[in-house]
């Protein structure tokens, strides 16, 4: 079957193209817009300058983490990560990921910041049930009395803490295990 006669021609056939794609772009959502949700403002509750070398800085952020309990997935001079999972509900998960990031602020390196940042995803179990059905040609179809639920946590949020408390503790924390270090040596 032709849907173009030889008249039509290219021209004729990008019209219609143009008409389906129009028509199936018009199925797709609108993509939802948000405003920007960053501000740039302040650099106070992210960092801090240590009396430290980006290496001590990193080293005593590490062990705040491990004291804490988390679980280091990362861990060198100039950067650390830990992850932590809870669960504040049966079906609800929640994991605090941590990355810090050890930067030199002075040429000889005696000084550092620490730059951290704490991300938390939530996580919800999410229920589906399957039951198993047997379609056979001349018979039809006949439903087996077959069937299971599959449980899985489904990621259904995930936010930057943004607790100016929240973060004073974490670097009171690092401090500490500074002094601890300073002490050592």
């Amino acid at each position: 079957m032709r849907f173009f006669s030889k008249r039509a021609g290219a021209g004729g056939a990008l019209a219609v193209a143009a008409i389906f794609l129009g028509l199936l772009g018009g199925c797709a959502g609108r993509v939802k817009s948000f405003a920007s949700q960053e501000e740039f403002n302040s650099t106070v509750t992210y960092s801090r300058l240590f009396d430290a070398t980006a290496a001590q800085t990193c080293e005593a952020a590490r062990r705040a983490l491990l004291s804490q309990g988390y679980i280091i997935g990362a861990a060198r001079e100039d950067m650390v990560e830990g992850r932590k999972s809870f669960q504040p509900e049966p079906e609800s998960h929640l994991q605090m990921e941590i990355r810090v990031v050890c930067a030199p602020d002075t040429p000889d390196g005696k000084l550092s910041l620490g730059f951290v940042t704490a991300l938390q995803d939530v996580y919800a179990l999410k229920k589906s049930n399957i039951s198993a059905s047997l379609g056979v040609g001349a018979l039809g179809s006949v439903s087996l009395p077959f069937s299971s639920s599959n449980d899985a946590m489904v990621k259904i949020g995930s936010k930057t803490i943004s607790s100016d408390v929240f973060y004073e503790r974490f670097f009171d924390l690092v401090r500490r295990y500074l002094v601890v270090d300073e002490a050592i040596h």
